[in-house]
């Protein structure tokens, strides 16, 4: 198995992984008797090259004594137990490391990390924050590293920063999918609420990594920090990727998409009032026919009634006259 070596390796979370840790967070939180602050549990899955893929996950029992960090539990046979049940589901799925619900590092997670050496030469750390109060990736990895002091101090052990990302298989998007439908009726690609929303969001989390950026440089500016060259080149190739908007091509290419776009919603908009116009002239002629038929049927049923009318005139003439001859041949 490789070693997750900072600023190469990067740790994709799936959402299984998300929903199990959640879950065990809410159950373990939801009894009132748990003086435990956090969930601890085991990640499982493997390595794709550069990648480590945490695909599973399973909770392990823990305690711990929040004003003592040397002080705590975790039940070694449980989780020997647990990953011999997943190993016969899937024997490529590995133990990688574990996750906790922090939502930052802890003091005492150095030597819970140590315990899981027992099982994984280097462990890896995903803290998970399950009640987020701002936008962005809910998860932060760390792997632990030994610092080397210059005065010639012991070495001391600590967590240093590996890259995160989210990912998943296609039958694991069909799950969320259908997940997020059940939730909120989204329809097969949502409205446009949903997509001005989704644009508004990804807005903000830029805003909040741009915040991120200028607090660190304001920091090495004023000497509060060294300079890490990583994060120099990082932010280099982040500047030489941002497009020169003065450039003639690309006010020109702006000008002809939006020109395009315009040209369309115009079209559009005269297509949507002409059909307009075409259904209430149809409405208006409808109603003429409508009218003239009524009209039509009123006046025949008047000359219905007069004709029955003259019907029964002519009977009562015929019977008086009728009346008349029988009464003159009697005389």
């Amino acid at each position: 198995m490789s070693r997750p070596i900072p600023g190469k390796t990067e740790v994709v979370v799936h959402p299984l992984v998300l929903l199990s840790v959640v879950d065990h967070f809410n159950r373990t939180q939801g009894d009132k008797r748990s003086k435990n602050k956090r969930a601890v549990g085991v990640l499982l899955g493997s390595w794709k090259g550069d990648q480590l893929d945490a695909a599973n996950s399973f909770a392990v029992p823990f305690e711990e004594d929040e004003k003592n960090p040397d002080v705590y539990f975790l039940d070694h046979d449980y989780l020997d137990a647990m990953f011999n049940m997943f190993r016969k589901v899937n024997a490529k799925e590995r133990i990688i490391g574990w996750y906790h619900t922090g939502p930052k590092l802890r003091p005492g997670d150095v030597n819970i990390n140590e315990v899981l050496r027992q099982f994984v030469p280097h462990p890896i750390l995903v803290v998970v924050d399950v009640v987020p109060k701002k936008l962005g990736l809910p998860v932060q990895s760390y792997v632990c590293v030994e610092e080397v002091h210059d005065d010639g101090t012991p070495t001391t052990k600590t967590f240093e920063h590996v890259g995160s990302a989210m990912g998943a298989e296609e039958a694991e998007e069909v799950g969320v999918e259908h997940l997020l439908r059940d939730i909120k009726d989204i329809g097969m690609t949502g409205s446009l609420t949903d997509k001005i929303q989704q644009q508004q969001n990804s807005l903000k989390g830029l805003e909040s990594h741009l915040k991120d950026i200028h607090t660190y440089l304001a920091k090495v500016v004023a000497g509060e920090i060294k300079v890490n060259h990583s994060i120099s080149y990082l932010l280099q190739d982040v500047f030489n990727l941002i497009p020169n908007m003065e450039s003639d091509e690309l006010v020109s290419a702006m000008t002809i998409k939006t020109s395009d776009q315009m040209l369309v919603m115009y079209l559009g908009s005269l297509v949507r009032a002409t059909i307009a116009l075409h259904n209430l002239i149809d409405n208006q002629i409808e109603n003429q026919r409508q009218e003239k038929e009524a009209d039509d049927k009123a006046k025949k049923g008047d000359e219905k009634a007069k004709k029955e009318g003259d019907a029964a005139g002519a009977d009562k003439d015929k019977a008086k006259d009728s009346e008349k001859d029988a009464a003159k041949a009697e005389k």
